[in-house]
């Protein structure tokens, strides 16, 4: 549904944010993993039409990028910073919303206001006033005016900084129902916000892809790279903090999982990966063999 070829973005002479973006993305909750700086939130930019690319394309359900107008009346768009007038209510905000989304027709309008706000679950707080809302409550708002006029691609960013454990997990949950039918592209630096959710996966670092595909693939990235270990003070004060994944104080020492190609210590076995451990070490590892070249 999102086919995007040798997509880059240059900002100034020299500084790419983005660089041969190459990627197939099909319906569902498609989870876009980097860490901050990656480029997550430019290339979300450029698909949402907000920002040119400065090569490249991408075609999104059959409609170019060069055909702006037509793409965003396909689009639903929650940017990273979601900013409201906190002294509107949530309707009077939607309200706004759907006429700028050129839902003209009152009663229209009201109907599709009702049916998202339900969606999302604000039926109790939709005549509040926003500074009322909590993070989770804003979050949800902002799903609602992304999902005015049934967009069939959704595209959001980092939704989930600054949410409780608990609303973090309930955002996940929505997302992962609006993705039935449509594809749902979710950006974010957090493992966790993709492990039970996403079907697609693309991890993105120094503006480049690094792995695209499914949670298996990014968690073979582990298969022997992944380390336990339980160490002396002194053992464990020589190791390169950047590869360490967990610590574990005990009385016989520190008990430690790490990252590396090689055994660290000679009482360290390998372990099977976690998700979240073959991400580190897909990360680490690249770093790693990029290193010479900036000596």
């Amino acid at each position: 549904m999102i086919h995007i070829e040798n997509l880059s973005k240059r900002y100034r002479k020299d500084t790419w944010v983005l660089r041969d973006i190459d990627l197939n993305l099909n319906e569902g909750m498609v989870g876009l993993l980097g860490p901050n700086g990656a480029g997550k939130t430019t290339l979300m930019r450029i698909l949402a039409t907000l920002v040119p690319p400065t090569s490249g394309e991408a075609v999104i359900a059959g409609i170019p990028l060069n055909q702006p107008d037509e793409l965003r009346r396909i689009i639903g768009y929650l940017p990273q910073q979601f900013q409201v007038y906190p002294q509107l209510t949530g309707l009077e905000f939607l309200d706004y919303v759907g006429v700028m989304k050129g839902l003209t027709d009152a009663k229209i309008r009201r109907a599709e206001i009702d049916r998202v706000i339900e969606e999302v679950n604000l039926q109790d707080k939709a005549a509040k006033r926003v500074k009322t809302y909590s993070g989770g409550m804003r979050r949800r708002l902002g799903i609602a005016q992304a999902l005015l006029g049934s967009p069939r691609v959704l595209i959001v960013d980092e939704p989930t900084v600054g949410l409780d454990p608990q609303e973090r997990v309930r955002f996940r949950n929505l997302l992962t129902r609006f993705s039935m039918g449509r594809i749902v592209l979710l950006s974010t630096h957090i493992v966790a916000d993709i492990e039970s959710n996403c079907r697609q996966i693309a991890v993105l670092d120094r503006g480049a892809v690094k792995l695209a595909g499914d949670l298996a693939d990014l968690q073979r990235c582990g298969e022997n790279r992944v380390w336990e270990a339980r160490l002396s003070e002194m053992e464990f004060a020589r190791l390169d903090p950047a590869s360490i994944v967990t610590t574990h104080r005990e009385e016989e020492g520190v008990l430690c999982r790490i990252i590396g190609e090689k055994q660290p210590v000679s009482s360290a076995v390998t372990v099977s990966p976690s998700l979240e451990e073959g991400y580190l070490s897909l990360l680490w590892l690249e770093s790693k063999e990029g290193e010479p070249e900036h000596e």
